[in-house]
């Protein structure tokens, strides 16, 4: 009865001991060698799916979203301990060896109760290894409870009701590790899109449920290096608030995120002269009564990238909204239209005045 006694003891006490462990450490693989299973990096703690980060991971949102088949994101930062980032006089962020950016993809069975029932479709990881950027796709098995490691991407049904109650249903595409340079090209360079400055000074909930401006969080919790040079730096509006700015600059946000990493002068769409940065104001560079170098197909029979006044007759409203695979833009991470935010851009080329002459 005794020795029962002790066992029955000894079980309680290594129950106790194994509940009460902590979470494990964030793990960062062998440059260059990811993990196969996103699990071993432990990201996060309790069950995977819900995403609640490991306490060295923290989240962060943008003021703008690149587009992505309205997929909602969930977006973490890791560094390993000790090391931070700092932020360059343009606004851009330098990022230090280990980082780790954590996106996550997934679908809500109803956008108008986003909090409720998702479907995690995958984690995209940027990870800064020896001086440069790597990308890495997870897709999420059906029980939600593990990723794997696909760098040939894949296609994966899924479908919501839209917020206006209407079911909607695709083959959403997870891009190839090659793709993932498409997008993130910067001087022959994978680079981060997102965290900048621009798209990351805002207002955030903390888990106590009061406010603080995100880029005091980065500070605040060792992220970000501390530094007083604002006053050169914009911020973006958000596209889809009439309140953040004017109807110019929340047009142009949308184009900067969503088609400005290309068409930027570091970025391989540079050759067309077309700069889509939020901040640009040389019309010839936006378009406005500009002929395109070679739009072959893309054009659509139209003479101008922006005819001022007309968007059914400028390229650029023509390929936003086409879902072709010869003519669309971004040619990647897209297969429906982007309704909303194309309708902000088709009401900023609607109002412009300038006279082109054919």
């Amino acid at each position: 009865m005794r020795l029962k006694l002790m066992g029955l003891v000894l079980i309680l006490v290594l129950l106790i001991e194994f509940c009460s462990s902590p979470t494990p450490l964030v793990q960062l693989p062998p440059p260059g060698v990811p993990f196969k299973l996103l699990s071993d990096y432990h990201l996060f703690k309790g069950e995977m799916a819900s995403l609640h980060p490991n306490g060295s991971v923290l989240p962060y949102e943008v003021i703008n979203s690149l587009f992505t088949d309205y997929a909602l994101k969930a977006r973490f930062v890791w560094m390993p301990e000790d090391s931070s980032a700092s932020m360059l006089e343009d606004g851009s962020i330098s990022f230090p060896d280990g980082t780790m950016l954590i996106k996550n993809f997934y679908y809500p069975a109803d956008m108008r109760k986003v909090s409720e029932e998702i479907k995690i479709l995958e984690t995209r990881l940027l990870v800064r290894e020896q001086g440069h950027w790597s990308a890495y796709a997870y897709i999420w098995n059906d029980e939600q409870n593990e990723a794997i490691y696909s760098p040939v991407g894949a296609i994966l049904p899924v479908s919501w009701v839209d917020t206006a109650g209407n079911n909607q249903s695709i083959h959403y595409l997870v891009p190839n590790k090659n793709q993932c340079k498409n997008c993130h090209n910067q001087n022959e360079s994978v680079q981060p899109i997102g965290p900048k400055y621009a798209n990351l000074n805002r207002l955030v909930n903390q888990e106590d449920g009061s406010t603080i401006n995100q880029i005091e969080r980065w500070v605040n919790n060792g992220f970000l290096q501390k530094f007083s040079n604002t006053d050169s730096l914009a911020t973006m509006p958000s596209w889809d608030d009439p309140a953040s700015g004017d109807l110019q600059t929340r047009a142009l946000a949308y184009l900067d995120v969503n088609c400005g990493h290309c068409h930027r002068p570091e970025g391989p769409g540079n050759t067309s002269g077309l700069y889509l940065q939020f901040t640009e104001t040389n019309e010839t560079h936006l378009g406005l009564c500009k002929v395109p170098v070679a739009a072959g197909k893309g054009s659509g029979g139209r003479t101008f990238d922006i005819k001022p006044g007309q968007p059914d007759q400028s390229i650029l409203m023509y390929r936003i909204q086409s879902i072709d695979p010869g003519v669309m833009m971004p040619e990647l991470g897209r297969t429906m239209v982007h309704e909303e935010g194309v309708a902000v851009v088709r009401e900023w080329i609607a109002s412009l005045q300038t006279n082109c002459y054919d």
